[in-house]
């Protein structure tokens, strides 16, 4: 994307959807020479969608793999994994002779360089193979197999960028400024189809409390129960606990890479244990979701569009999911209360974007489904629906903080700026 290419995160890079008419840009535009009053820009309105978002009873908040690219990490680091990303992680893992000759088997002009559909084809090659007579599972099957494992291997690796370099400000912008909207408040959900550590690493550096559905025993264990535990501050003077501020609840519907299944159990641990816990990108992921852990998250995830004074912020997913998409689809329909907000920088192309109009003209509907939906549906006058084009920066940027740093964050950042500075030697 060369108009986004090391363009700084703000909020003026936010274009909102006016319906029927444009996408019109945040910052006012500028005076004219002839006297004409200069049009205003969408700043307040951005504002106050996002406020009211935070505002309301439940918040709910979706990302995707656009929110991982707001990481960044030295130049010597990984980058944050599209899927591009991953699938010349894939050919470099397996060798060009053999990646090549797996996507011939398939026929090049089907695969069209989409990792997805390139994994879908193996997994539904090997499983018509399995039905096969003994006899008849060649060679050629186990070739397929054991790229299949290297190419999930290759992935597994591939998004496991995440260090105590990587650069999360987007990320702890959203965390904080989602965590703190007060006790009172039932605590915000935070649901990522990502697999890395960006949101963990932003936990443990702020202190940050994650209700991920894993124990705090020395040994994390996954218990679908703990998703109903909160944390609470208990002093020995006072007879009510005192919920502590900084807490969000956390689901990866997709599962992560330090999530490992040993026997009956899942795990959190970054050792080479059992099998790993997650939806690699192929077209079963559909049919994989129904599996635990991913099923409960993703009847969390229903649950949760279906309180009443729900406000869903979506940011960086891509509507490509079926299993997650449509769940959305039926809450606009039968939850009046909902508020949905989509912000994505793939509203308007570069071309549309670098000619850099105040209001660019709306255009053809959408041909994605879903989009399409969700503008029809604000076009048509629906004020729960808004569409913003920007990135995952730039909305994190945008979000009002509600509730300022309290004493606690203070402490925190001072003692880590020490820590620092002293090589770690405090």
């Amino acid at each position: 994307m060369p108009y986004w290419e090391n363009r700084p995160a703000s909020a003026s890079n936010i274009r909102l959807y006016v319906p029927g008419s444009s996408w019109r840009k945040a910052t006012d535009e500028p005076p004219v020479v002839d006297g004409e009053q200069p049009k205003s820009g969408a700043a307040a309105g951005i504002s106050s969608v996002l406020l009211n978002v935070l505002n309301a009873t439940h918040v709910v908040v979706l990302t995707g793999t656009g929110s991982s690219f707001a990481a960044v990490n030295p130049p010597e680091g990984l980058s944050p994994a599209g899927m591009w990303e991953v699938w010349e992680a894939v050919r470099a893992a397996t060798g060009d002779e053999a990646f090549n000759a797996v996507v011939a088997t398939f026929g090049e002009a089907r695969i069209g360089q989409n990792i997805e559909r390139l994994l879908s084809m193996c997994r539904l090659y090997l499983e018509l193979k399995e039905a096969a007579p003994q006899g008849q599972q060649n060679e050629e099957r186990q070739r397929i197999a054991a790229f299949a494992v290297a190419a999930e291997t290759a992935i597994l690796s591939r998004v496991d960028f995440v260090n105590s370099a990587t650069n999360l400000d987007a990320h702890a912008a959203l965390m904080q400024k989602i965590g703190r909207r007060g006790a009172r408040k039932p605590r915000a959900k935070l649901f990522t189809t990502n697999y890395d550590l960006c949101f963990e690493e932003v936990a443990r550096r702020s202190r940050f409390m994650l209700i991920d559905g894993f124990s705090h025993t020395l040994q994390q264990t996954y218990d679908r129960l703990n998703f109903g535990l909160d944390v609470v501050r208990r002093d020995g003077g006072r007879d009510s606990p005192d919920y502590v501020q900084n807490a969000l609840q956390f689901y990866k519907l997709h599962g992560s890479i330090d999530w490992r299944r040993d026997g009956g159990e899942i795990l959190r641990t970054r050792k080479q244990v059992g099998s790993p816990v997650l939806i690699y990108p192929r077209s079963s992921k559909y049919q994989e979701s129904f599996d635990a852990p991913y099923l409960d998250m993703l009847s969390s995830f229903q649950s949760a569009l279906r309180e009443p004074d729900t406000a869903l912020l979506v940011s960086g997913f891509g509507f490509n999911d079926d299993h997650i998409s449509s769940p959305i689809m039926s809450a606009v329909e039968s939850n009046m209360s909902l508020r949905l907000v989509i912000c994505d920088p793939a509203f308007l192309g570069d071309e549309t974007l670098e000619a850099d109009g105040h209001d660019i003209p709306a255009g053809a509907p959408p041909e994605h489904r879903f989009i399409a939906f969700f503008r029809a549906l604000a076009d048509a006058g629906d004020a729960r629906i808004h569409l913003m084009n920007g990135r995952f920066e730039d909305l994190t940027s945008a979000l009002p903080d509600l509730i300022g740093e309290d004493d606690r964050e203070r402490h925190v950042q001072r003692m880590r700026s020490f820590r620092d500075a002293a090589g770690g030697n405090l």
